[in-house]
């Protein structure tokens, strides 16, 4: 196994002027040393203190250097990846995601390491400071994500599944959500539709400023207001009763004849809410879902809408992972643009 750099030893910076560990002691007012323990984890560090080293490093833009020839012989044969496992909870994309991930790896001669959202920043920097793996992806990524300063401080390759706001220095890959917001409001704008309520994730994705559910969020805003239509939205947990007083709420201020259903959890349940209050999907209420092919493919109704594409970015992101492996630079944001898939849930706008 490699052994772990120690980050003290990458005080200086040879080459163009990149900023140094020394110059994120002196900007964060404390000692190159605190740093490295940062950095490496080898030490206990208080959470202020963390804090503060961690937004430093982003500010000043230091990035560890990559591991010599002489690292890259003695890979791990190992991949992380951070994924949110919630028990019962996963998702069909998130399965299609890793299901796919763990088939590109095992081709390319590699296993998977799990870190969940249970072992959260402390399992990032345990994994990367330790040299566990050989490259990391992250799963649901943050406007602002803490993680983010340990994998530009690691040196190892890494991909981000998802987009933060600020992603210089970074390889991202994910579903274009903003365009896919679009795109769903667009398609029921061309049925008719003027008025549309859009059913978001968990209220705990926007308290977390998860970069997709945001980004679609802003799709759909946007592209309402460009066809001139009332939109209203609402997050909704997966519970039948969450979901029908949510939906209570929300037909009560915008009086919608169409759903765009960015929940896939939720999806089911607010089929069966609508029935409940007698509606007929489509007849009476359109709708548009954003979800996996799995659960698209478990309603009675075959959903309109934009299949995430979980199992293409699962490969996608292992290939970004092992061209970095292999000496390649992959910066950058790629993003995959959605489909709006027409299915027996959507009609023209009932008169």
């Amino acid at each position: 196994m490699v052994k772990p750099r120690d980050a003290a030893d990458e005080t200086t910076e040879p080459g163009s002027g990149a900023a140094t560990i020394v110059d994120v002691a002196k900007a964060a007012g404390v000692s190159p040393s605190t740093v490295s323990y940062v950095i490496t984890g080898k030490r206990p560090i208080s959470p202020r203190t963390r804090r503060l080293v961690e937004e430093t490093i982003r500010k000043v833009g230091y990035q560890r250097r990559p591991w010599s020839s002489a690292m890259v012989s003695q890979r791990v044969g190992v991949l992380a990846m951070a994924v949110p496992l919630r028990g019962g909870e996963n998702t069909g994309t998130e399965m299609e995601f890793f299901a796919a991930a763990a088939a590109a790896a095992r081709a390319r001669h590699f296993d998977l390491l799990l870190v969940t959202h249970d072992e959260g920043i402390a399992g990032l920097r345990r994994v990367t400071s330790a040299a566990l793996a050989d490259a990391v992806i992250v799963m649901e990524v943050a406007a602002d994500d803490p993680r983010l300063p340990i994998l530009l401080t690691a040196g190892q390759p890494s991909v981000l599944v998802g987009v933060p706001d600020r992603p210089d220095g970074l390889t991202c890959v994910d579903l274009d959500f903003r365009a896919a917001g679009a795109a769903c409001v667009t398609h029921l704008a061309d049925l008719g539709h003027r008025s549309v309520v859009h059913i978001g994730p968990p209220p705990e994705t926007y308290l977390g400023k998860i970069s997709y559910a945001t980004r679609f969020l802003e799709g759909v805003t946007t592209a309402a207001a460009r066809h001139g239509m009332r939109a209203a939205s609402g997050s909704c947990s997966s519970s039948a009763a969450e979901i029908t007083a949510c939906l209570d709420g929300l037909f009560a201020e915008a009086a919608p004849t169409a759903l765009v259903v960015d929940n896939e959890k939720a999806l089911p349940l607010v089929l069966a809410a609508v029935h409940r209050r007698g509606l007929r999907v489509p007849e009476d209420l359109s709708l548009v879902a954003v979800s996996s092919e799995t659960v698209a493919k478990q309603q009675r109704l075959r959903p309109t809408g934009v299949v995430i594409p979980a199992r293409a970015l699962g490969e996608l992101a292992v290939e970004r992972a092992a061209l970095q492996l292999d000496g390649r630079s992959t910066t950058g944001v790629e993003l995959l643009a959605p489909r709006v898939m027409v299915g027996e849930t959507t009609a023209r706008a009932p008169r």
